[in-house]
């Protein structure tokens, strides 16, 4: 994905995040990472701990990058929490890089859950 294509679709992720949660300013990828987990989690809570919300920031990362091979889904625990398995090792990148892919993941994430409200929808 050139740098401008994932500019525009990165704004349009925010932009369907902040209208989504009726909220005034466009989220980050931190916030963007967190709801992520929580659609994963498939629980929602009005509180979470730091703990937790770091476990679902982790969540997010490891679903992200599944799309990309370097993680795999491998269960859910006694409480419901999605496991991944990491099976390949990330090579060794900067900041940039790593938000860029994310990004870009969080991107397909986010075509895809579309396509899957749209089908529910019809």
């Amino acid at each position: 994905m050139e740098d401008w294509e994932l500019d525009f679709e990165w704004l349009r992720v925010q932009h369907l995040v902040r209208d989504t949660m009726k909220r005034e300013v466009l989220p980050d990828l931190n916030t963007v990472l967190f709801l992520i987990g929580m659609q994963e989690l498939g629980r929602w809570k009005k509180k979470f701990t730091k703990e937790e919300k770091q476990d679902l920031m982790h969540i997010a990362v490891c679903r992200l990058l599944e799309h990309d091979g370097y993680f795999e889904f491998v269960g859910r625990d006694e409480d419901g929490w999605p496991h991944y398995r990491q099976v390949v090792e990330m090579p060794a990148q900067g900041t940039f890089s790593q938000e860029k892919m994310l990004k870009e993941n969080a991107v397909i994430y986010f075509k895809e859950w579309e396509k899957g409200v749209d089908a529910v929808e019809k």
